[in-house]
């Protein structure tokens, strides 16, 4: 095989490797696009009715409006994964993919886990130790997941007070401070609003997935598995 067909072998690995994460990365940037000028149409229409001078895209795209509207969705998601990484570490649904099977609850051992003595050649190196490298990385990615969503839920607070007291200036209303919003009716709406969806979204998947199927998916049980089967993935 010549050079530049190794090349082009490792290239199409890579894309087949990572296509899940570059498909999903694309989509979020165009629909992130798709978003910002929606939004900057919206607004201007808002501050024509004010009779108000508009914003171009760059404005909008630096406004407190615009981070808000990102960053309420961001934490909801953010928190969605959170939950659902540590409640399935105890809570369990019968004949559910997405559940662990039924005996497993708990944190399980360290032979099941892969760690301490029990790790593998091919483990990541943390995984093998028995001091608090190896608690802080049993429990990384839901560390990181809360992380993403107190910084995001941190990012929308402080957007959404901009934008809410710029609201407050169109009005001829005296602003309100970062402290006040925090208790304020309009953080909370735009908060709870998005976790309940995000609950009712695993709640249903984590249901539906017991009687229904994707052939091929790995979210899914075989087509022909019980409805019974708990924790088997297709």
């Amino acid at each position: 095989m010549t050079n530049g067909r190794r090349t082009a072998a490792a290239r199409g690995s890579f894309w087949r490797d990572n296509s899940l994460t570059l498909a999903f990365g694309g989509a979020f940037f165009l629909v992130l696009a798709g978003q910002a000028l929606a939004g900057h149409a919206g607004f201007n229409e808002d501050l024509a009715v004010d009779g108000m001078q508009q914003l171009t895209l760059g404005e909008y795209l630096m406004s407190s409006d615009f981070a808000v509207d990102v960053t309420e969705n961001w934490q909801s998601e953010f928190l969605q994964f959170f939950l659902y990484i540590f409640g399935t570490v105890w809570l369990l649904q019968r004949g559910s993919p997405e559940s662990k099977e039924l005996h497993k609850a708990g944190t399980e051992s360290d032979q099941e886990q892969r760690a301490g003595d029990h790790a593998r050649p091919g483990s990541p190196r943390w995984a093998g130790t028995k001091d608090w490298r190896q608690q802080l990385y049993s429990r990384s990615l839901g560390t990181v997941m809360a992380l993403l969503f107190l910084l995001s839920w941190l990012a929308q607070s402080i957007a959404g007070a901009a934008a809410y007291n710029e609201q407050q200036l169109r009005e001829l209303l005296p602003p309100v401070s970062w402290a006040a919003y925090l208790a304020s009716a309009d953080f909370w709406n735009r908060s709870l609003q998005n976790w309940q969806s995000e609950l009712l979204a695993v709640g249903a998947m984590a249901i539906l997935s017991v009687y229904l199927r994707q052939r091929g998916s790995p979210e899914s049980k075989p087509v022909g598995a019980p409805h019974t089967s708990t924790g088997v993935e297709g």
